[in-house]
């Protein structure tokens, strides 16, 4: 049973069963056979399907993203963001999906060779709680433009979002094996990934779950994606705009309370503007408000649960004792709900196991850098290799930035986000595999190459 708690008020909220092995196994016979349809349709109807999708997400916006906030926590606003980004996804591969599934022909000697990109089949999801419809419409839209199926195992916290997305697709008029909700624990995941009708996994999730999914799949000889952790650096050099860069490191810190694995973690500033920048910072973290996540005021809700912040509680504690100093804030707030206030670090050792660790949570680490150089080894001075976000009106600077920090992603001048149209993954510890763009449309596809 898994049991839904208001991580705002910590009472308890709707009940939903776990699936038996018996109920499993017809979900996948079911996926199994709706894949040997879909993957005939034409790329016509696939588009319009994902049209209707669209359309079903914006127009039910409002209860799905209250079923967000309730399961964990995001403000209202940013679940509507949410849920307006999902249709986005839909329509994007919609439009786009088709011209990315035509064949490809290219010379070669004696004739030609032509690749085309065919489905697989069944793609298991394991996806988190932070951006619980965003996550899933990242496997969800290329997975049915491509003409395979899915099947979801997202995170306990979140079943009601699941259902939900299940429902709205369903609605939309998708066969209903097409994209089916499983409601189970991640005991039962390993099993399911070495079922020969299983064609592939992906996962979001954090670097042990990344671990285990990528044994069993490694074992099942299946394809695997992996979106892990993030420590993200958001460099600040001296060219910058440093009002622009202070306002924006706010946000790129405390989004969703800090919980999601492209917030700016690690603010690296070169030490001619450290402390002006640390100043501005200050006082746009020391002004954000924590609060009522369906009041418009707050600038951040409760984060997931009382166990997340205890997590990030410990972290911060582990860091102060290995010489590490909070400036303010970083304290679970008294009352009902898994609130905490935003803060800053400083002084961190940059040695030290828990700075190395990715803090989950509504707090900052401030570094000093001598020279683009110091910065550049301070950025990738950790396991993680997902995003960046540099600040710098200097060409060669950035330029630098580009070459050298290893990520699989980079802002310039800008907060990191998401978008339909790029690929989005990482590097290192941060895991391997692209979604969104072409790229993830592709990844769990045949690219059967045919020479005529």
């Amino acid at each position: 049973m898994f049991q839904s708690i208001d991580p705002a008020t910590g009472m308890p909220g709707a009940t939903f069963a776990e699936l038996t092995d018996a109920e499993i196994e017809v979900r996948v016979a079911r996926a199994q056979q709706t894949f040997v349809e879909w993957r005939l349709t034409d790329l016509a109807t696939r588009s319009a399907l994902l049209e209707k999708i669209a359309e079903a997400f914006e127009a039910d916006k409002r209860r799905l993203a209250e079923i967000a906030t309730r399961e964990m926590g995001k403000t209202l606003k940013s679940s509507l963001a949410e849920v307006e980004k999902c249709a986005a996804g839909f329509r994007y591969y919609a439009q786009n999906g088709p011209a990315m599934l035509e064949p490809r022909r290219v010379a070669v000697p004696g004739g030609t060779a032509t690749t085309h990109y065919l489905p697989i089949g069944a793609v298991l999801a394991v996806m988190p709680w932070n951006f619980p419809y965003w996550q899933v419409v990242r496997f969800a839209a290329p997975t049915i433009m491509a003409g395979n199926v899915g099947l979801l195992k997202h995170a306990s916290i979140c079943q009601g979002v699941a259902a939900a997305i299940e429902e709205m697709i369903i609605a939309a008029g998708a066969p209903a094996g097409l994209f089916q909700n499983l409601a189970i624990k991640s005991g039962k995941v390993a099993a399911l990934i070495a079922d020969e009708r299983i064609a592939a996994v992906t996962l979001t999730g954090s670097e042990e779950a990344g671990s285990k999914v990528a044994a069993a799949a490694g074992a099942a000889l299946k394809k695997v994606v992996l979106e892990l952790g993030g420590s993200d650096p958001f460099v600040v050099m001296p060219s910058a705009d440093l009002d622009l860069a202070a306002k924006t490191a706010v946000t790129a810190r405390i989004q969703n309370t800090g919980q999601s694995c492209i917030c700016a973690k690690r603010m690296i500033v070169h030490a001619d503007v450290y402390d002006a920048f640390l100043e501005r910072f200050s006082a746009g973290m020391k002004a954000v408000v924590a609060g009522d996540p369906m009041d418009g005021a707050s600038d951040m809700g409760p984060l997931s649960s009382e166990e997340q912040r205890q997590t990030v509680v410990d972290q911060l504690a582990q860091i102060e004792a290995a010489g590490g100093r909070l400036l303010f804030g970083g304290e679970a707030l008294p009352g009902k709900g898994a609130y905490m206030s935003a803060g800053i670090l400083v002084d961190v050792p940059i040695d030290h196991p828990a700075a190395q660790e990715e803090l989950f949570g509504p707090v900052a680490m401030v570094f000093k850098a001598d020279s683009i150089d110091a910065a550049i080894a301070l950025a990738n001075d950790v396991p993680f290799g997902l995003g960046a976000s540099v600040w710098t009106n200097d060409a060669s600077e950035r330029d630098r930035f580009a070459r050298d920090i290893a990520s699989g992603m980079m802002a310039v001048n800008k907060m990191l986000a998401s978008t339909p149209e790029a690929p989005f993954g990482g590097i290192k510890r941060s895991g391997h595999g692209r979604e969104l763009g072409s790229h993830g449309l592709h990844e769990f596809m045949n690219l059967k190459t045919v020479f005529d």
